[in-house]
């Protein structure tokens, strides 16, 4: 979810991508529908291991888990959002679990847009894991 709506809304200040401690074998299929009544896209999705060290290494790592992370780069920033995890859950759930993390996603992507206009121009849209 928070990789789509930072998709949709934040490409202008990240490149976003997901990735799970212990991902499913396919995206829910309640939250492809939910997402679905944001205009947000996520049939093509699919899970991914959390690899902190991949080639592609982040800026900053959003932590949803609920769980401790890995040992992660020293030069990403950790971010630990508190969201319900609606898996197994009803559709109220999965609506409010999804408003929640819409809000924190646009809560940091205003934070960057406002980092963005006090560094010098040209500086590349961080990457957020």
């Amino acid at each position: 979810m928070a990789e789509g709506f930072a998709n949709l809304y934040g490409k202008d200040v990240l490149v976003a991508s997901s990735a799970g401690l212990a991902p499913t074998e396919i995206v829910a299929r309640e939250t492809i529908e939910c997402m679905r009544e944001k205009s947000v896209d996520l049939t093509t999705h699919f899970p991914k291991k959390f690899e902190p060290f991949a080639a592609d290494q982040p800026d900053i790592i959003i932590n949803m888990s609920g769980f401790d992370l890995p040992p992660v780069p020293e030069t990403a920033t950790v971010q630990n959002w508190f969201v319900r995890d609606p898996y197994g859950q009803s559709e109220k759930i999965y609506g409010d679990s999804r408003d929640h993390i819409e809000r924190l996603v646009m809560q940091l992507i205003l934070q960057l847009r406002r980092e963005s206009r006090a560094p010098q121009a040209g500086t590349p849209a961080k990457s957020v894991k």
